[in-house]
């Protein structure tokens, strides 16, 4: 007898072949049998007719290290599919940790990741020291599979104290970091994550500790990684985001070949006014290559969407130069501002007058913004339109029309940008990228940023927006790489396909239907602290080792998840 067989599926099985309508049988929560060698008695049977089931998504850039404690289905990745996520990226993580850095790592990943710092401070607990003890605080509480990158911000600061915030460390600090990095990868650590990214600061505003690292103490932490079995690296240097300067390639290139390991960095991007930006960046890649290394860059596969409001969470207009003012104001008083001409005039001022950075993003889209949400209900009828269609219609600019709708609604209201215009050439780049085997998918920051972005969607987005919306792959195509790419990237053994001896992290789909809800904050992270939730459509069931975590788009309670640990449940990938 079997534990679960499941009928009647159409099978998406990871390897991109064509799906084909069978069953699937588990036991002690691995696939055991497919198609006709699927029969007999089962504990419970599940008839799958009209839905697909794939492989559980893989998200290897998250930074669940904190909420995972507190959350164990690390939501919402776990309602759009997601089986395994990958913790520690961007050499943030949690541990290990001298007793008294309990604060500045807290606000460290507060302050980089955007995550409200009072939820951290009441939902950490720092029951403590070594990355093994944090590993084993983990385990055994766990709706999904949760592996974690060990981080060279806590590595440093471990070693260094303060002065891992203020310059370079010398020989003997370098090799104690080695240490414990070698420490944490043989609890079970994947490898080694770091970052130098240009926006990153700590919680004071001072650069985080990587960036005081020089090109020795970066080297000598790959070759550390690269001494391990089933380990990988991730990092963001500086220059990513502008095309990478020469000092950044050639670091990027030398600790993949000398570590023999990849080297993963996010994100690639498509910049309609740089237009080869994008080539500049998988240049290093092609680079690596005939050095014997491998760089790869993660991409984000849907049109991600950013969400703007007039609360305390806005990172819309708040973000333009001159507008910051406004949201120091009562509701109240924002609301009697946003009406009065001349404030309105003082704010389209501000807006002509942007140029570069995020903020030029943001007005530059205002026409392509959407009524996500309101709670005016003489408004609701013009949710999912653009401001421009609703502008157009009441003879007014798109900013005015923003305004209007804020005040309107008493400010009860939420706008969403997506991050790409539906022009051809952007299409074009898109999927030409998409399909790049250069190229893996994800780069979500699920778990960060959550008062802007929801980009845990990406699964159920990319198949509404790529397959369903766009044909830009057949389901075969994308499930492949949403599961079996990314799994093969960091070596995950037995995951991401179904066939015989595979774990069993499997979803069942339906795909007319699945995609991505409405956004809208939450209030249930430690002390209350706001959230923004991304629900899904058309899960009907994730199942984690053959148990069932979410049934008709809701958690059953279950806890299969497991903390993936290198060695044991990843193995070497050869890179050259």
């Amino acid at each position: 007898m079997v534990d679960l067989l499941i009928t009647n599926a159409t099978v998406v099985d990871g390897t991109g072949a064509p799906p084909v309508v069978e069953a699937v049988a588990v036991i002690d929560g691995r696939v055991v049998a497919r198609g006709a060698d699927a029969a007999g008695p089962a504990t419970r049977t599940i008839d799958a007719s009209g839905l697909a089931l794939s492989p559980g998504f893989i998200d290897i850039h998250t930074h669940y290290d904190a909420q995972v404690l507190w959350d164990p289905l690390c939501a919402p990745s776990l309602l759009h599919g997601v089986t395994t996520v990958i913790a520690g990226n961007c050499g943030l993580t949690l541990a290990p940790i001298v007793p008294g850095d309990e604060d500045f790592l807290t606000r460290l990943l507060a302050k980089v990741e955007a995550i409200p710092v009072e939820a951290i401070s009441a939902g950490v607990s720092f029951a403590w020291k070594s990355f093994a003890d944090y590993l084993d605080v983990l385990e055994g509480a766990l709706a999904l599979n949760v592996g974690v990158l060990v981080g060279h911000s806590a590595l440093r600061r471990h070693v260094m104290g303060e002065a891992a915030s203020e310059g370079a460390a010398t020989d003997g600090q370098i090799a104690e970091m080695e240490r414990l990095l070698a420490e944490g990868i043989e609890a079970g650590g994947l490898g080694f994550s770091t970052s130098t990214a240009k926006a990153q600061v700590d919680g004071d505003g001072r650069p985080t500790p990587p960036k005081l690292a020089e090109r020795d103490e970066f080297l000598a932490l790959a070759a550390t990684a690269g001494a391990h079995v089933g380990t990988s690296m991730e990092f963001i240097p500086l220059s990513a985001m502008d095309g990478f300067d020469e000092g950044d390639a050639a670091l990027l290139r030398d600790m993949s070949r000398l570590a023999h390991r990849s080297i993963n960095w996010n994100a690639l991007s498509i910049t309609p006014g740089a237009s080869d930006l994008h080539l500049r960046q998988l240049a290093v890649s092609d680079q690596a290559r005939e050095e014997g290394g491998r760089v790869v860059p993660l991409m984000v596969p849907h049109n991600a969407r950013w969400r703007m409001d007039f609360g305390p969470m806005n990172v819309g207009l708040k973000l333009v130069p001159g507008c910051e003012r406004l949201f120091t104001l009562g509701s109240a008083e924002l609301r009697a501002a946003l009406a009065d001409p001349a404030v309105r005039a003082e704010i389209a001022g501000h807006v002509d007058a942007v140029r570069g950075g995020f903020a030029q993003t943001i007005v530059e889209s205002i026409e392509r913004w959407v009524l996500n949400d309101t709670g005016a209900a003489a408004l609701s009828g013009r949710v999912g339109r653009t401001v421009g269609e609703l502008a157009r219609e009441a003879g007014t600019t798109p900013l005015d029309t923003v305004l209007d709708l804020a005040v309107a609604a008493d400010l009860d209201v939420g706008f969403v940008r997506y991050r790409y215009p539906e022009d051809e050439w952007t299409w074009a780049r898109r999927a030409e990228l998409l399909h790049d085997d250069r190229v893996v998918l994800g780069a979500s920051d699920a778990g960060a940023h959550v008062d802007s972005i929801a980009n845990a969607e990406y699964p159920t987005a990319a198949l509404k927006e790529l397959v369903r919306d766009r044909p830009v792959f057949r389901l075969e195509e994308l499930v492949r790489l949403l599961s079996a790419a990314p799994a093969a990237l960091y070596g995950l053994t037995d995951r991401g396909v179904i066939r015989p001896g595979a774990v069993a992290d499997l979803v069942l789909f339906d795909p007319d239907t699945v995609g991505p809800d409405l956004l809208h904050f939450g209030h249930d992270f430690p002390a209350g602290a706001a959230h923004l939730v991304s629900k899904a459509k058309g899960i009907e069931a994730v199942l984690v080792s053959g148990t069932e975590v979410v049934r008709g788009g809701r958690p059953t309670g279950a806890l299969p998840g497991r903390v993936l640990r290198s060695g044991r449940d990843t193995h070497t990938v050869a890179i050259s």
